[in-house]
């Protein structure tokens, strides 16, 4: 078998593919605090009009995001998170927490999120199963994708090899 001529497959590369974009991701920032009408958007985001329009559109399509008539005269939308935009809500305050840890000084964070308990959401990765959270060192990976390894493409056997 000869090795693979695309990419790895990757369903990292395949949610990027969709919420990759700079203001897609702040889109759902800001529907996830609430703010799904098309003007708290642009004022929220600051994207260009065009674009975030080009951008709700793509998010609908791909049910992240749905989008429910609040106005009749004149017809206005506002976007509401879905189930499949809702679990992304972890990966965005993931990434705050990120960004607060490396990108800022811990005076300098732009907002902080209360959990129901009213403590400071402090976002961790665990395992479902036995409840510790996860380390880099602890895990495994196991290709699932045919003609792929953890290194990359596997080499093709000898007896599988095409004569040049």
């Amino acid at each position: 078998m000869a090795a693979p001529k695309d990419p790895r497959p990757c369903s990292i590369a395949d949610a990027l593919a969709l919420v990759g974009e700079k203001y897609s991701l702040l889109v759902l920032r800001e529907v996830c605090l609430g703010n799904g009408r098309f003007d708290q958007l642009v004022r929220n985001i600051g994207a260009p009009r065009d674009v975030l329009a080009t951008r709700l559109r793509r998010l609908v399509d791909a049910g992240i995001l749905e989008k429910s008539a609040y106005s009749e005269r004149p017809q206005r939308f506002e976007y509401r998170p879905t189930t499949a935009g809702l679990e992304l809500e972890p990966v965005l305050l993931t990434l705050m927490a990120w960004g607060d840890r490396h990108l800022r000084k811990d005076d300098d964070r732009p907002m902080v999120i209360e959990h129901i308990c009213g403590h400071e959401l402090l976002p961790a990765v665990t395992c479902s199963v036995c409840g510790d959270t996860v380390q880099h060192e602890d895990l495994t990976a196991h290709p699932q994708a045919p003609g792929w390894t953890v290194a990359g493409p596997a080499e093709a056997k000898p007896s599988q090899t095409v004569p040049s």
